[in-house]
């Protein structure tokens, strides 16, 4: 990745929920064309879009039917022509979502392989079942269930490791690894200039075994060809040209393994996402729990990914939100009496580390969790899969409906809140799923107007970036890592230093470091800039940061 794309700093859309510009309750690429003018005064550099195209919508849209093709509900070729061209009159370019570990089952591809066809049968994972008829192995599918489908007319199993509806690819198949090329280049010739490819460190299986835990995710992560699998992909598409920037997303990954991924010189991706920080309110790997989150190992493995990626000349992709993450002010943050303050805090502690910040379609606001208290308002099929599972596990249905309230992926996929207009202004129609009820307190065209808002907060940390090269070049280590309820790092570019100091609790705190003497300038507060002190008394949820030249 080039130097000076660093300063750069992505936006994520999804589609569905942004905004619809045809009345129908989806939102579609018109409607993404109609809101480029907020983008651009929010000064975003990309803007990543989850996938538009041809998909039956089983997992909203990463199921994919057909590559080439825009799905009707997103609108037209045309649209998307308008999109990248208008984007770029802006100072915007486009990020792609590439869903490569996976097809819809309604593909052209598997559709040949049920019938029977050779060729398209080795573009997917069949096996036999085991002597007694059962599944291969015993792993489980990430939305529940086995992760093998029994197909009676041919008498195997195929493999799945999401949804039942979408079938795995055989990476071990050149002409499949040929195909996702191709696909690569037709969007870069449209002028895409990111990718983004969805879980894919799960590409190469392993062996297929047995697994003692029950799930087989040691098999299928990070298996044993996954680096000769992109750095191939890389050399035959985007590697061609330098300003194009990709990011990986990482499920269950080790820090070795990302080293190799976003290295400088490893000739695969520009930056990954991982996600063991977003598994702090998990109790070990179990999602679908209610526990407090774990503030200490939060910190510590913020604190861990930011050294070791530094140490082996690696880049963060850096982030709190997105479409499959609840809304951090409800996760991390408070989304009652310190709303604004816990969200510009949130916001600080990412924009200012090593790496490339995220931002989620509403995060900029302060947008919370959606507060749906009934299961016919939810859409997500792990959520209602999960919702039936817990059950079944003897969990009460209200028990059940508290662990959806906070871990479910809708509690993202509400409507972006444009304003106070009937659906939030997100459209004419009846939205696909509701719309958060505190919208007319929250919402776009309200943060616009005020200039303490959650929004303009946004734009100075972003503006930040570009400003001070100690954010995007700057050296990273930690302050404090010992503090249980501060949050504090210093960057170190050159003749630049950069202090950060963020209370993530709603109760005041006291922090002394050694290090933030009078030659420093406050550049941001989230209640006001403040005078650089070796101890600061620090208000619920305080983000203070402090920069110095020479």
């Amino acid at each position: 990745m080039k130097k000076e794309l660093k300063r750069s700093v992505v936006y994520q859309i999804y589609p569905k929920s942004f905004c619809d510009s045809d009345g129908d309750g989806l939102g579609d690429l018109r409607g993404v064309i109609s809101k480029l003018d907020y983008l651009q005064k929010l000064g975003v550099d990309y803007i990543w879009l989850t996938p538009f195209v041809r998909s039956p919508q089983k997992d909203n849209g990463y199921d994919i039917s057909d590559y080439y093709k825009i799905d009707e509900r997103y609108g037209t070729m045309e649209d998307f022509d308008a999109l990248c061209e208008q984007a770029a009159q802006r100072g915007i370019r486009l990020m792609m979502d590439m869903v490569f570990n996976h097809v819809s089952a309604e593909h052209q591809w598997f559709q040949k392989a049920l019938k029977g066809d050779p060729r398209y049968m080795d573009y997917f994972i069949f096996k036999k079942g085991k002597a007694d008829g059962s599944a291969p192995t015993n792993w489980t599918s990430k939305f529940g269930g086995s992760a093998w489908e029994y197909v009676e007319d041919l008498d195997l199993y195929y493999l799945h490791l999401f949804d039942v509806s979408q079938p795995d690819l055989n990476w071990e198949n050149p002409k499949v690894r040929k195909e996702l090329q191709n696909v690569v280049n037709y969007w870069l010739d449209k002028g895409v200039k990111g990718l983004r490819f969805d879980v894919i460190n799960l590409i190469s299986k392993g062996e297929y075994r047995d697994d003692e835990s029950g799930d087989g995710r040691k098999y299928y992560t990070d298996g044993p060809r996954v680096h000769e699998y992109i750095r191939e992909l890389n050399e035959a598409t985007f590697g061609r040209d330098a300003e194009i920037i990709t990011v990986g997303e990482m499920n269950s990954t080790s820090m070795e393994h990302c080293f190799q991924y976003a290295g400088e010189e490893t000739n695969e991706l520009s930056m990954v996402f991982n996600f063991h920080h977003m598994k702090v309110d998990y109790m070990g790997i179990e999602k679908w729990v209610l526990v407090p989150y774990d503030f200490m190992k939060l910190k510590g493995l913020l604190f861990n990914w930011q050294m070791k990626m530094q140490e082996h000349h690696a880049w963060n992709a850096v982030f709190w939100c997105n479409h499959d993450q609840p809304r951090v002010v409800s996760r991390f943050g408070d989304e009652g009496k310190f709303r604004n303050e816990s969200a510009k805090m949130l916001a600080t502690v990412i924009h200012c580390l090593r790496g490339t910040p995220y931002i989620y379609q509403g995060e900029e606001l302060g947008m919370t969790n959606a507060g749906f208290t009934k299961i016919d308002e939810y859409r997500d099929v792990e959520s209602l899969n999960h919702f039936r599972i817990l059950q079944d596990k003897g969990i009460s249905e209200q028990n059940a409906y508290a662990i959806l309230g906070v871990h479910s992926r809708d509690n993202s996929r509400t409507p972006m809140q444009w304003d106070d207009s009937p659906n939030a202004g997100f459209t004419s129609g009846t939205p696909w799923i509701g719309v958060n009820r505190n919208y007319t307190e929250i919402n776009a065209a309200r943060s616009i107007e005020e200039t303490t808002s959650v929004f303009h907060y946004y734009r100075e940390l972003i503006q930040m970036r570009k400003h001070y090269d100690v954010i995007p070049y700057g050296d990273f280590e930690p302050l404090a890592p010992e503090h249980d309820t501060v949050f504090a790092y210093k960057r170190k570019w050159q003749d630049e230093t950069l202090v950060v100091i963020c209370n993530f609790y709603g109760k005041e705190t006291r922090f002394a470091t050694d290090c933030l003497d009078r030659g420093y300038e406050c550049i941001l507060g989230n209640y006001g800039k403040r005078q650089a002190d070796m101890a600061l008394d620090l208000k619920p949820y305080e983000a203070l940061v402090f920069y110095k030249k020479g």
